[in-house]
């Protein structure tokens, strides 16, 4: 697992959640794009709130719960994410809550800067749903049916095959506590943060505006690292 979580930072350029050598081990990383630059789908507004706030206040709260837990001191976020199971709640939400923001805000590009999805994932999702049409309806379902606050996540299971499956407040699939676990590849931010500014109680309308900003350049690189594991 920690092999995958390797391969999955390499691969999504995410330096930010490496350890930084400071008293506060873990920081925020800047967004890949300005704030207004996936509008309108998410709003700046949501943006700076989501990313300013929300996941800036994962990302203190996680160093004040390793600093006073020495198990934990000196560990990766990749490492405690991994074993999340064997921390204290406040490590393993705070854990989860920054690695899942950092890979959402990568999952997304501006106009411009997005890629098509690649044939050999394009290839993969048509053999599992079908289409790429099914494909986001089946995706935006299981987020649609996520009870309260989690994640929808596309992964690459133990048998190289995609898979979607959701997870419950800032759990992810690479965690050892994880119902169905996996390399994510793709995963999309339900919380009612992420869309009450705009959507209000619209969760389906801003899963299915969603798919208007994902890099699927990005998701394909994923896909094909998660198989070169």
């Amino acid at each position: 697992m920690l092999d995958r979580l390797a391969i999955i930072a390499t691969v999504t350029a995410l330096p930010s959640l490496a350890m930084a050598q400071t008293d506060a081990p873990f920081t925020l990383p800047d967004l890949p794009y300005a704030a207004d630059a996936l509008a309108p789908a998410i709003s700046a507004e949501t943006m700076e709130l989501h990313h300013g706030k929300h996941h800036k206040a994962y990302v203190d709260n996680l160093n004040k719960a390793v600093a006073a837990d020495a198990n934990a001191q000196g560990k990766t976020i990749e490492g405690l994410v991994a074993n999340a199971g064997t921390y204290a709640p406040a490590i393993r939400n705070n854990a989860g809550g920054h690695w899942n923001h950092t890979f959402f805000w990568e999952s997304m590009a501006p106009e411009g800067e997005r890629d098509e999805m690649s044939e050999p994932l394009s290839q993969a999702v048509t053999a599992v749903y079908g289409s790429p049409e099914e494909f986001r309806k089946a995706f935006e379902k299981a987020g649609a049916d996520r009870f309260g606050s989690g994640w929808v996540w596309l992964i690459v299971n133990d048998q190289d095959q995609l898979e979607i499956t959701s997870t419950p407040n800032q759990d992810n699939p690479l965690m050892d506590v994880a119902e169905k676990k996996g390399t994510p590849i793709l995963g999309n931010d339900v919380w009612e943060h992420a869309y009450y500014l705009t959507y209000q109680n619209r969760r389906p309308e801003y899963l299915s505006a969603w798919w208007d900003v994902v890099d699927w350049g990005k998701v394909s690189k994923r896909y094909a690292a998660a198989l070169a594991d």
